[in-house]
């Protein structure tokens, strides 16, 4: 069973920086790391799950929500098994439990098959004005 967690989420004001980790472990042996698309969403009280990051992890290809294009960027170190999302110019909407997902049943550029993948339990970023 892939096992994801989250780590780097806290409070920072309206122009800061976050850089979140997710791990991951559990792997069988003919599935490793890098035979899964990885994700990042958000989730706001009163509002629905969104996308906020994917990742190829061979970094070929890297999808952006437009909201955070430009600002956010999704990275990883398939030696350490780890999914990275640096935050920067954060702004107030976006305070939400940030997640990290993995699924090995995607299309070529790793942005569909997250709902049926594995997740994390979530790190809170809180963005004050």
């Amino acid at each position: 069973q892939v096992r994801l967690v989250e780590s780097g989420g806290g409070s920072v004001q309206a122009g800061g920086s976050l850089r979140l980790s997710c791990v991951a472990s559990g792997f069988s042996a003919g599935y490793r790391f890098n035979s899964y698309c990885m994700g990042w969403y958000r989730q706001s009280p009163g509002k629905g799950r969104e996308v906020v990051a994917t990742i190829h992890t061979t970094g070929q290809y890297t999808y952006y929500n437009d909201l955070v294009k430009g600002r956010f960027t999704a990275s990883s170190d398939n030696a350490k098994n780890t999914l990275f999302l640096q935050m920067n110019g954060l702004k107030p909407e976006d305070t939400a439990t940030y997640y990290c997902a993995a699924t090995r049943f995607s299309n070529v550029y790793c942005t569909t098959g997250y709902e049926s993948g594995y997740w994390g339990q979530g790190t809170q970023v809180t963005v004050s004005s």
